[in-house]
């Protein structure tokens, strides 16, 4: 392991919003000692809690927590030295607003509890390729997102990937009956102009470069 990778990790130790844990020692407590507390004890407010699965960097955490102080935000992804840029960009400038926690999205259920979580943001996954069952939006996942979302939750979808896009719409969501607000497979030809426009991700900048088109789904469960 190189000493950036060590020199981040151990700086990930000493963030006061970076949660670590591992999952026997989840499994034994019952899951996450915030689960169901996040806005009474870390957050200390009573206001809306966005996640982004898979952060990477964090690009859209940070992104979405600076503009939007009237949320919480939580990244979520098992690569900790990725997450420590944005980890890092929120200490520095002192927002009360971020977390992120290093872990596998499947046991998601084991750090939120019911109906605590209002929104979630899916940014550049690995579109699995081979293997549909591991695909961010199969329905496996999404069964664990609806144990966490509130009735009405918003979950957004933003990939290069074309058959992740046509997946998720074809295979999952239309087939379920799933509430879709807004769907494009060249969301930057499609004149929509918010929060999925206004915030990049590192590999999305490089997509952009390459002229390579970007999707997005915006839907309930």
């Amino acid at each position: 392991m190189g000493k950036d990778k060590l020199r981040r990790f151990a700086e990930n130790d000493t963030f006061h919003n970076m949660f670590q844990e591992q999952y026997l020692d989840l499994k034994e407590k019952g899951g996450f000692f915030l689960k169901g507390k996040w806005r009474q004890e870390f957050f200390k407010n009573d206001n809306p809690i966005v996640l982004e699965l898979g952060c990477g960097k964090g690009e859209y955490t940070v992104g979405l927590a600076e503009k939007y102080i009237e949320k919480n935000f939580i990244g979520i992804d098992i690569k900790g030295a990725r997450m420590w840029r944005g980890c890092k960009t929120s200490n520095e400038n002192g927002m009360n607003n971020v977390a992120f926690i290093r872990s596998q999205i499947e046991i998601i259920d084991m750090y939120f509890g019911e109906n605590e979580v209002d929104e979630i943001w899916i940014t550049f996954p690995d579109p699995q390729l081979k293997k549909p069952n591991k695909r961010l939006t199969s329905n496996r996942f999404l069964e664990r997102y609806r144990k966490v979302l509130k009735k009405g939750g918003i979950i957004h979808l933003k990939t290069d990937s074309q058959e992740l896009y046509s997946f998720t719409m074809d295979e999952v969501l239309l087939p379920n009956k799933m509430n879709v607000l807004f769907h494009s497979n060249d969301l930057y030809a499609s004149g929509l102009n918010d929060d999925v426009i206004e915030i990049n991700t590192f590999y999305e900048g490089i997509y952009l470069k390459q002229a390579k088109p970007i999707t997005y789904i915006k839907f309930e469960i």
